[in-house]
């Protein structure tokens, strides 16, 4: 049988001060340069109407741009319709032909690219083992579960051997278990082959499950560009930090700096943190909830607080706490040793917790 050789086809993608303009002045996306490496899983992450649907459209030639360039490799395509382009899009609705098989729809976009019978066939049964379906290959979509469905659209798109695969909001129409767990597997057949993935999502746990570096995108344009690790760890501004996974972001003063330090003062606690470039006076401190740390009593170093409200969500107790800067949220491991709402407690930070930002 023959084999998908789809690793040695995989090739990088370049935005070369693009902008995509709807009617007269609608900027859809808005001088975007980025570089996306041959064989990494890209994701374009970032709100409603922020531009990260367009650029994925814009590779894949369903939209053209209408300023700088787009490469593929070092093909130009710019001005390529979408069948001159190496590259298969996995949809968010699966778009599979009700009427057809399994296997008729795996095939479908094979029979239009040069293969005889038995090839097409051949390669339609690869794609349906690499994603676990072979023994489904004679049934209709409407007997397969919506995961499997998922399956089936993306041996669909990797039978035609791309350089680029795409996925626009793959996995919005799952539950949250199969999320999960189709997210393992689009990561896992993307290491293992070898492919180059542009992604596109709002859900930012799905982006960072997957992710070799995401693009968070807003109005338009790049926000930040980064591994998993360095955006929720050390995002550029609050719309990052708080749209990277949930942050506190406490309003606080730079007293002073030295070095690549900073004297921070919040209600009168201080602490020191990494700089970051900023220099005295306002700034923001981003504070993601299981990095803080909640006391009992109103005793010790510490911003004192108030608990407002306690919930229980099985791993981990939610806390909502009232100090002088504001409601903060905090997570805790610790679920026997419950704090009750009313409570006095004393916040604090963990060592690798808080990260300045510019003020608001």
């Amino acid at each position: 049988m023959k084999k998908l050789e789809i690793s040695s086809k995989a090739t990088s993608v370049s935005f070369q001060n693009v902008s995509k303009i709807f009617g007269k002045d609608v900027r859809a996306v808005d001088n975007v340069s980025l570089d996306i490496q041959a064989g990494t899983l890209v994701t374009l992450l970032g709100p409603s109407g922020c531009g990260k649907t367009t650029m994925l459209r814009m590779i894949a030639g369903l939209e053209m741009a209408s300023q700088g360039r787009i490469l593929i490799g070092d093909t130009d395509v710019t001005g390529l319709p979408a069948t001159d382009r190496d590259v298969s899009m996995v949809f968010q609705s699966y778009a599979l032909f009700p009427h057809m098989s399994v296997i008729e729809n795996v095939s479908y976009g094979l029979k239009f690219s040069g293969f005889n019978k038995k090839e097409t066939l051949d390669r339609a049964i690869a794609g349906l083992e690499l994603v676990g379906l072979d023994k489904f290959a004679e049934r209709l979509p409407s007997e397969l579960s919506g995961g499997q469905q998922q399956r089936v659209a993306v041996a669909r798109a990797l039978v035609l051997e791309p350089q680029v695969l795409l996925f626009d909001e793959p996995l919005s129409n799952l539950d949250a278990k199969l999320r999960r767990q189709m997210r393992e597997e689009i990561r896992e057949l993307q290491q293992n082959l070898g492919l180059t993935v542009v992604y596109v999502t709002h859900d930012q746990e799905e982006a960072l499950a997957v992710s070799d570096t995401i693009v968070v995108m807003r109005n338009a344009s790049i926000a930040q560009i980064g591994t998993p690790r360095e955006l929720y760890d050390a995002p550029s501004d609050a719309f990052v930090a708080d749209f990277i996974g949930e942050a506190n972001l406490i309003p606080c003063s730079v007293e002073s700096v030295s070095g690549e330090t900073a004297t921070v003062s919040l209600a009168g606690f201080r602490q020191q943190l990494p700089a970051r470039g900023r220099s005295a006076g306002p700034a923001v401190l981003a504070v993601r909830p299981s990095r803080m740390v909640i006391q009992p009593g109103a005793e010790g170093g510490g911003v004192r607080a108030t608990v407002q409200k306690a919930t229980y969500v099985g791993s981990r107790m939610e806390y909502t706490v009232a100090a002088p800067f504001g409601s903060v949220f905090v997570t805790v491991e610790d679920v026997d040793a419950v704090l009750a709402p009313g409570d006095a407690v004393t916040l604090g930070f963990r060592d690798r917790g808080p990260v300045l930002l510019p003020p608001a």
